[in-house]
């Protein structure tokens, strides 16, 4: 198997997983970012699929890079802090808070958001990523959710 230009050798399941921040916050390429993953990635970000387009099931690095690209195509990054990586073994779990603009209506999403990944010899076999996926939807649709009126008799 040829090793890919943008991969780094020798990197643990955490440094591998650092490596994947630091592309995404720099704007790299998204066939850049998707070097890091495997072509047999286990790929998931829960959703509304008919409202969010890099929602759901992603197969192979194409399907990697593609997530990259429509991430890049619909939001601005406003604001991204981890504030807990724990790994153990191959599994790397990241804790953060994520805000970004949707450009099509300009609606800030601000939600907490969980990362867990598995690496195994250098590359990322698992990902799935745990967010408001309500925000999400409804900064693309413009609806405003309100809480249950409450009935007193």
């Amino acid at each position: 198997m040829k090793q890919s230009p943008f991969k780094q050798e020798g990197m643990s399941p955490g440094e591998t997983t650092k490596e994947l921040f630091r592309r995404f916050a720099a704007k790299d390429a998204p066939e850049k970012i998707a070097a890091l993953f495997s072509e047999n990635v286990d790929w998931y970000v829960a959703g509304d699929t008919e409202v969010v387009p890099w929602i759901g099931r992603k197969t192979g690095r194409v399907g990697v890079a593609d997530f990259w690209r429509q991430i890049e195509e619909h939001l601005d990054n406003q604001h991204f802090t981890i504030s807990d990586f724990l790994s153990k073994g191959s599994r790397v779990v990241v804790i953060g808070e994520l805000e970004s603009k949707l450009r099509a209506t300009g609606r800030l999403i601000p939600t907490e958001s969980v990362f867990d990944l598995q690496v195994v010899e250098e590359e990322i076999t698992r990902f799935r990523m745990f967010e408001d996926t309500h925000a999400v939807a409804q900064a693309f649709v413009g609806s405003e959710s309100k809480p249950p009126q409450s009935s007193t008799n």
